[in-house]
């Protein structure tokens, strides 16, 4: 259903925080000059962005990427971590990136109920962190941790970054070995 109404606003070109698409358009709502406040259309998946007066843009752009060929709560929880950092829920970001860790660990055969480095030590052991992977795989756990123990809370940086790490472990034991063809 096209929007009605919209007026020419000014050029704006972003990431959609919707589809993911960098796009541009010049048509949308405002609400005076004096605020800047505006709503772009996104002319690929017809969704509104909201840019508030200092610039910041809602929805956020969902940092990582779509990981193929996982199981439908892992897939759920990733979603969780990325989508925590586009509405900045950085904390509950670093959170589920936390969780996400003990759900691959207990999906390839750990035991439920370990203490936390039990499952990093887990996924250590038995192949599933690429060579050199430990380091970050830890930091994972480490950030989870302050995160779950502290008071501090996460920055935009420490969510993203943990949602770039958990993508690669979750390509390197989910997605890859899906995309080798099966012997006959």
């Amino acid at each position: 259903m096209p929007w009605q109404h919209l007026d020419g606003i000014g050029p704006k070109q972003w990431r959609c925080g919707h589809c993911g698409y960098s796009v541009a358009n010049d048509k949308g709502f405002w609400t005076d000059e004096s605020t800047h406040r505006r709503i772009y259309i996104c002319p690929n998946c017809s969704k509104p962005t909201f840019f508030d007066e200092g610039g910041s843009q809602f929805p956020g752009v969902t940092p990582g990427n779509e990981v193929q060929h996982l199981p439908n709560d892992l897939e759920k929880l990733y979603r969780e971590a990325r989508v925590g950092c586009s509405v900045s829920a950085f904390t509950a970001s670093v959170l589920a990136s936390r969780k996400l860790l003990m759900s691959v660990a207990v999906g390839q055969g750990a035991k439920e109920g370990l203490k936390f480095i039990e499952y990093v030590e887990y996924l250590a052991a038995h192949g599933f962190i690429p060579p050199n992977g430990k380091t970050w795989v830890d930091h994972i756990r480490r950030k989870g941790n302050e995160a779950t123990h502290e008071i501090a809370l996460m920055s935009q940086q420490d969510a993203e970054e943990l949602v770039g790490f958990s993508e690669m472990l979750l390509k390197f034991v989910y997605e890859f070995p899906n995309r080798v063809p099966k012997a006959p």
